[in-house]
């Protein structure tokens, strides 16, 4: 347990973050923020896994899902398997402009070479549906999976961190790509059906493409290596 946290993240208590494993650093955020914690899942290649340990310890828990009504056929079937074998408590956002209201006004942004304009995607898609998420459910404490080798900018971040009225949580962050699978070895957990058609990272369809040996990491498969990240852990 991590004692004096009053929402104030210190020094000392940030190290006392960085020896609980990933379990306890769930079990600590479940005491701390009770029914203001939520978890966020895209549903992609590594969802399982952090939606398993988060269930595990709360099975109620809230799960937030953004979709971009531009996410494969095959993510939705995951989705739905997942739901199904977890009992996800899922809670679905969309964007408030749909799909073909965002074309009609600004075009097929995810085809531009310009990246203030898959900025303006992303925001339009992503980020603002997940901030009206937040604050409908009155969310205090957001669980990711997001891991610190996945980007740049992700290797820099702390365990946890406030951002305006939430604290972001990160139980997963020092993962490798081989904790995960065997992670996911060890419960049984379905993999995604692109998962065997090489993607190692999945996003909207007209964005991702499976890994390539030229690849310098799995990133560069998505908005053709032009940005790493969507704008939501910013």
């Amino acid at each position: 347990m991590i004692t004096g946290f009053e929402g104030t993240i210190t020094e000392s208590i940030e190290s006392e973050f960085q020896r609980l494993d990933a379990t306890g650093f769930v079990r600590w955020a479940a005491e701390e923020f009770g029914e203001t914690l939520a978890v966020s899942t895209s549903f992609g290649i590594q969802s399982a896994v952090t939606l398993k340990l988060v269930t595990s310890v709360v099975p109620d828990v809230k799960v937030i899902w953004v979709d971009t009504g531009y996410l494969p056929e095959e993510t939705y079937r995951y989705a739905a398997r997942l739901t199904r074998k977890l009992r996800l408590n899922l809670h679905v956002y969309e964007s408030a402009i749909s799909p073909q209201e965002m074309e009609n006004r600004f075009g097929r942004l995810w085809e531009s070479d310009r990246v203030d304009d898959l900025n303006l995607y992303d925001q339009i898609r992503k980020v603002e549906p997940m901030e009206r998420a937040l604050n409908e459910l009155n969310v205090r404490g957001w669980i990711s999976g997001l891991r610190a080798e996945q980007t740049e900018h992700r290797r820099c971040l702390p365990p946890i961190k406030r951002v305006r009225r939430q604290y972001r949580i990160y139980p997963v962050l020092t993962w490798t790509s081989k904790d995960v699978y065997n992670f996911m070895q060890e419960h049984e957990l379905p993999q995604h059906p692109l998962f065997s058609q090489g993607f190692t990272t999945v996003g909207d369809h007209h964005s991702s493409r499976p890994l390539a040996a030229s690849d310098a990491s799995d990133r560069a498969t998505r908005f053709r290596g032009l940005k790493q990240e969507c704008g939501l852990h910013f």
